[in-house]
């Protein structure tokens, strides 16, 4: 069974990826299981590039198939904040519900389509051949007017997606995995790989 390490330390990401990769047969690690401790500097100016250089990072440390991701929630109103910076935004160390106030309180003069605001996720596969495979998803919403919802993590409980009538906290994590913008990358990603490993 071919092994692929996930550039992550990230328990909930490496079980969303687990249940979407079933069925590929491979074995998913995390970097903490694979003994690797890299300080990888992501200073790309998009999530694609920073996906990039964490994957191709990792592979060139290790000789595997490496995934890496980078995900983040772009607000229209901010801009396009806080994009890349989404997990350091106001410190790694800030708690989300800091932050999610935060990001509500700054677009509370915003209406309608102004609150329009996106989670993206560019997944990027880098092969032992150099070769780098790269898919991106997306989900749309607007951002609440307080935060919603239990489930996820994260910007989860500011995202309200209109077409289901409730945030991202709020929804089932199959509900999620359907639409979710991982889930999204990674489907296309796994067809890619599939090609790849079957081909």
């Amino acid at each position: 069974m071919r092994k692929i390490i996930v550039a992550t330390g990230n328990e909930h990401k490496m079980q969303e990826l687990r249940q979407m990769l079933d069925g590929l047969e491979v074995e998913l690690i995390s970097m903490k299981e694979a003994g690797i401790t890299a300080d990888i500097v992501e200073n790309g100016t998009t999530f694609e590039e920073n996906a990039k250089i964490k994957a191709k990072t990792i592979s060139k440390l290790t000789g595997e198939i490496v995934i890496a991701d980078d995900s983040g929630l772009e607000i229209d109103y901010l801009g396009g904040e806080p994009g890349i910076y989404s997990a350091r935004y106001m410190g790694e160390d800030t708690s989300y519900e800091v932050k999610n106030q935060n990001l509500i309180d700054r677009v509370k003069d915003a209406v309608g389509e102004e609150r329009s605001a996106r989670f993206v996720c560019a997944m990027v596969a880098v092969l032992p051949d150099g070769k780098v495979l790269t898919t991106r998803g997306t989900i749309e919403g607007v951002i609440a007017k307080e935060p919603v919802g239990e489930n996820g993590f994260g910007y989860d409980p500011i995202v309200y997606v209109p077409e289901y009538g409730m945030t991202t906290a709020q929804m089932s994590s199959e509900q999620k995995n359907a639409i979710s913008h991982r889930g999204k990358a990674m489907r296309a990603l796994k067809e890619a790989l599939k090609k790849e490993l079957e081909g």
